[in-house]
């Protein structure tokens, strides 16, 4: 049994700063990618960030050079820090990992429940 909690939901105004955070817990091997996603109201779910074991980056257009995306490998834990907020980036934000759990001999994809942001102009 594997979860992912986030962490971190707030009401900012426009050009404020956030961070999320989503711990994984239960019975893990071992954690390879890290992820945030986020959907806004009747728009499809989109990547936001990920991270790799290793440390290596990517970001949406949309995003970089705003947020940034870090992992605490001894925590199992990914963070999100959001600086220079606008509105468009209100979304329910959700963290995704691909876990090895202690009994498999295979990566799966886990999800936390969504953590709500919701930035004002």
């Amino acid at each position: 049994q594997v979860q992912l909690v986030e962490s971190g939901e707030g009401l900012v105004q426009a050009g404020g700063s956030l961070r999320l955070s989503c711990a994984a817990s239960g019975s893990i091997f071992s954690i390879n990618v890290m992820a945030w996603y986020r959907q806004a109201p009747e728009k499809q779910r989109e990547l936001v960030a990920f991270i790799t074991k290793s440390g290596s980056t990517n970001y949406s257009d949309s995003v970089q050079g705003r947020f940034t995306i870090s992992r605490d490998n001894t925590k199992n834990t990914v963070y999100l820090q959001m600086n220079n907020l606008k509105p468009e980036d209100t979304a329910v934000y959700y963290c995704n990992a691909a876990i090895r759990t202690d009994s498999g001999n295979a990566y799966s994809s886990h999800w936390g429940q969504g953590t709500q942001v919701t930035v004002s102009s």
